[in-house]
Formats: C-alpha cells, sequence, structure tokens
C-alpha cells in the first residue's frame, strides 16, 4: 500500500503560487509549478481544477493565462485543501459484505468504524489548525 501524495503537492502548489505572487507576478503556469515540484503539469492542472471548484484559486485563459490564490494562504487551512482533493472517507469498509454467520464478520464493520470515526474527527481538527500561511513560513525556514 502506498501513501497518497495529492495534499502534499496541492499544499506544494498553493505555497508556491503564494510566493510567486507575493514576488509580484499575477498569475502561475501549471508547468512552472510542476517543475518545482517535480511531477508532470497534468498532475497539477488536475489539483488545480479540484481547487478552483473549491473556490482556493483561480484561472485565467487566453494571453496572460495561469493560475492565481482565489483566497490570501492565510485564510486556506490544510483542511480545506484536504476536503478538496481527498472526496470521501480516509478509510474504507470491506468491497463485499463480511460473512454475517461469522462472529468476527459480524463485529468487524461496527467495531472499525468507530475507531476510523475517531480517527477522521482527530485529522480534521488537526488540518484545521494549520493556515497555507503557516505552511509557506515553515517551507521559507527549511535549513538549505
Amino acid at each position: 500500500m502506498s501513501a497518497n501524495s495529492r495534499l502534499t503537492i496541492a499544499a506544494h502548489a498553493l505555497a508556491w503560487i503564494g510566493l510567486y505572487q507575493r514576488q509580484g507576478h499575477e498569475v502561475a503556469t501549471s508547468e512552472q509549478i510542476a517543475t518545482s515540484a517535480n511531477t508532470n503539469p497534468v498532475v497539477i492542472r488536475r489539483l488545480l481544477g479540484e481547487l478552483r471548484r473549491a473556490g482556493l484559486v483561480e484561472s485565467r485563459r487566453g494571453v496572460g493565462a495561469g493560475w492565481s490564490l482565489a483566497r490570501e494562504l492565510g485564510s486556506m487551512t490544510l483542511l480545506d485543501v484536504y476536503e478538496a482533493v481527498e472526496p470521501g472517507p480516509l478509510f474504507a469498509m470491506h468491497r463485499a459484505t463480511p460473512d454475517q454467520g461469522c462472529v468476527v464478520g459480524y463485529g468487524i464493520q461496527p467495531a472499525m468504524q468507530g475507531i476510523y470515526e475517531g480517527i477522521e474527527e482527530t485529522l480534521g481538527r488537526e488540518l484545521a489548525r494549520v493556515t497555507l500561511e503557516d505552511v509557506l513560513r515553515d517551507v521559507l525556514a527549511a535549513p538549505r
């Protein structure tokens, strides 16, 4: 099982756009952001599309095309970003209903559901505490 990097790449893109705009640029291209994230521009465009639907970024077409922040970094939390790019629950139950005649098969889903709900509540609280401004501050403070 591999870890999902969508939240990290989305936060990377937002922090990059925020810094780029602070340097006096109006819009950033997906190619520029992809170079920084060392990924394909298509990956960035897909994530930015999800962030646009969530109201976190705006896009401009035509001459001067690119992406800009729709809100200040300080008003965006990692929870906002997570909810934009990670629809659905963090954990899932079995794809098929377990054997209800088996004691474990009967009780596993209710037991795990309560645990998963607690984890997701904790995750939401922690992500809501951190703004993208906090992320950019930490990025800029990282030793080189």
